[in-house]
């Protein structure tokens, strides 16, 4: 039945000249539209509104109010609400997909969200916990399509107070926050296994360490072939020492000074390896170092090589039948200079028969095991430790002999051409050996090369990786002066080694 009215048209059900059952109704300004039920001439039941923009509801309406569950859309954001309303408005439990491809479900008060939910956002982020005013507030964690995890508290949409930061790479904070970034008392437990524990201030420590420094003068006396120790601590820009860091990876290494050739030297009489060049190393001493190797310190070297040796006359003398532990004797002689245990020697401690006959392989002239300290309380040290002999072809070493061999040539040449001719002979034999070729074999398997006088850097280097709060702190360097040793009297007791601080 069609009943024109000037409040609109009506077409369906009546009773009692009231709508009533299903019906169909156009608003005067004809932008609404509502079919559905009908009872007492109000809105009541299952129905849907219509609008000519696109939008629509369809739901529970109560005397003529949306009310209760439905669904909402809106053309003009393109947003989609399914759930409970009142009063017309969205109130109690949803969920909200919004164009953007976010998704809320969970509480709503009157339009906005409130109470416990959860958030997925655009980028794939998902927020679970309590919302107030269509914001994150209260207590609550989110889950970063990074694989990066907060749970603790937030104040409008921002953590705030106590939380727990789970990153991917593994690190974690636990601590104060305010608004979105570490503020107040926490401690975290880097990636690298670095940990600082203290006050932070918008994200960055309240005090950080910015330089290596190592302790003691600036250039250290040492004795030839003695061992040594360096200390180091992590300060502040003000020398404060950083207790508040710990686990921060140093490693130690030394270096010698390059030496630039000049063109018109001659290496027509030095036949240098075919190996690849090494890095140069910029120092703050006026010139480029190459690096050195450092090994840890095995005392008594000598020694042991002598008991060794008397051990092996004793069982020469009673047999086979000797009850000495001789493995157990000379167990620390089967090291190599880094301490770890020496496949090239055998289980008596001997060498393997190439190395008996003098010949090298190419394994004893591999780097020896970084030297490597995490940092207790912004502090470091590297004890016992000495430098390595070096290795038979080591290049810059070679340049020099062959530099003083040539000036010991020139000095050699005004003294031998005074001479008469009786010593012909003898200058042609002095000049042919200045010319030598280098021998890549040593003369014994069993003699390592003198530590050689001079001048040596030490360098103390961040290797934390990776870099703590991206920075990695810059090289220290310190002067290492080896002199030799002093000539002790016959007879006297050998004092032991010491390291002289200048």
């Amino acid at each position: 039945m069609a009943v024109p009215a000037a409040s609109g048209c009506y077409v369906g059900g009546v009773r009692r000249q009231l709508r009533d059952g299903f019906g169909r109704y156009t608003y005067p300004n004809s932008f609404f539209k509502y079919e559905g039920e009908w009872k007492d001439g109000k809105k009541h039941g299952h129905g849907k509104f219509l609008m000519k923009d696109g939008s629509y509801y369809e739901g529970e309406l109560v005397n003529g109010e949306i009310e209760g569950n439905g669904v909402r859309y809106w053309a003009s954001s393109g947003n989609e609400y399914c759930g409970q309303f009142s009063q017309g408005e969205v109130h109690g439990y949803g969920v909200m997909k919004y164009f953007d491809g976010t998704l809320y479900e969970g509480e709503f008060n009157y339009g906005a969200r409130a109470g416990h939910g959860a958030l997925t956002d655009k980028q794939g982020q998902i927020y679970r916990g309590a919302f107030h005013n269509h914001m994150k507030h209260g207590e609550g964690e989110l889950f970063y399509k990074n694989g990066d995890h907060y749970q603790g508290d937030w104040v409008v949409d921002r953590q705030q107070g106590h939380g727990v930061m789970k990153y991917a790479d593994g690190s974690l904070y636990e601590g104060q926050w305010r608004n979105g970034l570490f503020n107040g008392q926490g401690s975290i437990i880097h990636c690298s296994g670095m940990v600082y524990d203290g006050m932070w201030i918008n994200g960055r420590p309240a005090s950080e360490a910015t330089k290596l420094v190592i302790l003691g003068e600036p250039i250290q006396e040492l004795v030839q072939r003695s061992p040594f120790t360096i200390e180091v601590q992590l300060q502040n820009n003000e020398g404060e020492v950083m207790e508040a860091e710990n686990g921060r990876l140093l490693q130690i290494w030394a270096g010698v000074k390059h030496i630039q050739l000049s063109p018109n030297f001659s290496t027509t009489s030095l036949e240098l390896p075919e190996d690849t060049e090494e890095p140069l190393i910029e120092t703050p001493y006026g010139y480029n170092a190459i690096s050195y190797p450092l090994v840890e310190y095995v005392p008594d070297l000598d020694k042991i090589a002598s008991t060794e040796s008397e051990i092996m006359k004793i069982k020469d003398i009673e047999g086979s039948g000797s009850n000495l532990d001789f493995g157990a004797a000379t167990g620390s002689a089967n090291r190599s200079l880094n301490g770890t245990p020496d496949p090239s020697l055998d289980n008596n401690g001997k060498g393997t028969p190439q190395q008996e006959e003098g010949v090298v392989s190419e394994e004893e002239d591999s780097a020896p095991v970084p030297i490597i300290q995490r940092a207790e309380r912004g502090y470091a040290a590297f004890r016992n430790i000495e430098l390595a002999p070096p290795s038979h072809c080591y290049r810059p070493f070679m340049i020099l002999d062959e530099l003083e061999k040539k000036a010991s040539k020139k000095s050699n040449s005004k003294t031998l051409s005074e001479k008469g001719t009786e010593s012909q002979e003898k200058i042609t034999e002095s000049r042919s050996d200045v010319s030598i070729k280098i021998d890549r074999k040593p003369k014994s398997g069993t003699e390592l090369p003198s530590i050689r006088l001079g001048e040596y850097v030490i360098m103390v280097t961040d290797m934390t990786s990776p870099p703590f709060l991206g920075r990695t702190l810059p090289t220290a360097f310190k002067l290492l002066k080896v002199v030799p040793q002093k000539p002790s009297k016959t007879g006297a007791r050998k004092e032991p080694h010491k390291v002289l601080s200048k």
